[in-house]
């Protein structure tokens, strides 16, 4: 049977066969079951493929083919800014300088990386506003973590830790927050929405109180929308005795146009892997610097970098800082990437990415809310909302068009999220996309809600030009089979 390579690599295999050819070394066999102890020992072989090495070259080959990314297509992923990573930042972070250093080497040979890391946490400090910069933190959840640490480490500093236990959270949050606030050790307490898919400045009244802690705030938010009543909030949680925290997941929408500190924000977290446009995906790498204000500055991680005359070092001795949160100093190449993108860029390049973005998500608004539910009218900014409910009436889900989308070309967009939006999708186009994409995008979309009145079973049935067609998704996530066994197949 002629191999197309879309078997396992367990199913390739054949007995015998090498992708190696090693010449006899020179040290002598060791007898690991002498060293091991008993329980460690295997009763049968490792079931391991046996494949030549061309095979193994065709096999890779053509599951790297199967991978979408921002280089095969469009990827209107809803709150996660995928944007086109420019290259010459990949080839910037693999100079030998950088990408063969190590952690542990004494600090005089690693002074290059020092100083970018350093002048990075200065641009960061004119981006967002701040007074202090750390990026330690390898995500954006673990920066929202270490700033609500921050948090209860300022309110058990002023001998309110024990009284100020709540976070409160927008109900159309990102789930990070919640579950941030949570690891932190804080309860959640949810804010209502306004009509206008705002923060209710009369819930935010009603849920204030003497043992609010802070507020977690992403603006623009979720849905896309500015608050416009954000210096009124800022107002309400301070006098209270609470502080504000700014989730940047959406701070490409404000680049150059405002700062979190002049929105009232005390702490910020930024996703260099979506604003500042270095890769993403599958669960990482990632980079989620934090940002304070003056008198938040003493509880950052540790250690922490400073500018001695001409040299560069890390500080530990910080004694009411939150400590360490990660190992080492972050994840150096995404900062790498990060610093060389805003260095391009410079000021006036990163205020016109957040133009174009607030540009392309309102035209695509426009051109796709005739054709669904549009739960909030006013301009967006750097993504939008809309609703399938008038599609689910006759039979077909905002899952349906999502999958249909894929036989197009098209990743789809984020659906089901924010919660608060009856079969919600969430697009965001971001800066890097040319008009002709965004309008290809919206005629597939236009097409496949034109079809539900007289193909709704073509659009529930799909995708069919995807290796991988409709799944039980129950079964998927409740009962996934994730360990091949020969003789058996995943059904």
């Amino acid at each position: 049977m002629h191999t197309t390579y879309s078997d396992l690599v367990f199913e390739l295999s054949k007995k015998g066969r090498k992708a190696y050819s090693l010449p006899e070394s020179s040290i002598p066999n060791v007898d690991l079951e002498a060293i091991l102890p008993t329980h460690l020992h295997r009763e049968t072989p490792a079931d391991l493929p046996e494949i030549s090495e061309l095979q193994v070259m065709r096999h890779y080959t053509a599951l790297s083919n199967k991978n979408f990314g921002l280089e095969t297509g469009f990827y209107p992923l809803g709150s996660c800014t995928m944007k086109y990573n420019p290259k010459v930042n990949e080839d910037i972070a693999r100079y030998s300088g950088f990408s063969n250093i190590h952690p542990l080497q004494p600090l005089k040979t690693a002074q290059g990386a020092l100083e970018v890391m350093y002048h990075l946490e200065e641009s960061l400090k004119e981006v967002t506003g701040m007074d202090a910069i750390s990026l330690q933190p390898a995500a954006g959840a673990q920066g929202e973590w270490a700033g609500l640490l921050i948090f209860k480490a300022y309110h058990e500093a002023r001998g309110e830790g024990a009284i100020r236990r709540k976070i409160l959270v927008p109900d159309s949050a990102h789930g990070t927050n919640p579950a941030s606030a949570v690891v932190a050790g804080f309860d959640v307490v949810e804010i209502k929405s306004n009509a206008e898919g705002r923060v209710s400045v009369d819930a935010l009244k009603e849920a204030i109180g003497p043992d609010t802690a802070g507020l977690m705030l992403t603006n623009p938010n979720t849905l896309g929308l500015f608050e416009v009543d954000i210096v009124e909030i800022a107002n309400i949680v301070h006098e209270a005795g609470g502080l504000l925290y700014y989730d940047g997941a959406n701070a490409n929408a404000i680049l150059g146009k405002s700062t979190p500190k002049e929105m009232g924000f005390d702490v910020v977290h930024l996703n260099l892997h979506k604003t500042f446009s270095t890769p993403h995906g599958g669960g990482g790498p990632g980079s989620g610097p934090i940002g304070v204000v003056d008198y938040l500055i003493d509880y950052l991680p540790s250690p922490r970098i400073k500018k001695e005359k001409q040299s560069y070092t890390l500080s530990h001795k910080h004694e009411k800082s939150i400590g360490r949160v990660k190992g080492y100093y972050g994840n150096f190449g995404v900062n790498v990437r990060a610093y060389a993108y805003i260095r391009s860029m410079g000021s006036k390049g990163l205020q016109q990415v957040s133009e174009d973005a607030v540009l392309h998500a309102n035209y695509l608004k426009a051109r796709l809310s005739p054709y669904f539910d549009t739960p909030f009218k006013s301009l967006c900014k750097h993504e939008f909302v809309l609703s399938g409910t008038r599609h689910k009436k006759l039979g077909v889900r905002t899952l349906d068009i999502a999958k249909r989308l894929l036989d197009y070309g098209f990743y789809a967009p984020t659906v089901y999220f924010p919660l608060i939006v009856d079969e919600c999708l969430m697009i965001e186009p971001t800066e890097t996309e040319s008009k002709e994409t965004l309008d290809a995008f919206a005629d597939a979309l236009i097409e496949i809600v034109n079809d539900v009145k007289e193909k709704p079973d073509q659009i529930t049935g799909a995708p069919y030009t995807k290796a991988v067609k409709r799944l039980d998704e129950v079964a998927a996530a409740r009962k996934p089979v994730v360990r091949y066994q020969k003789g058996t197949q995943a059904k």
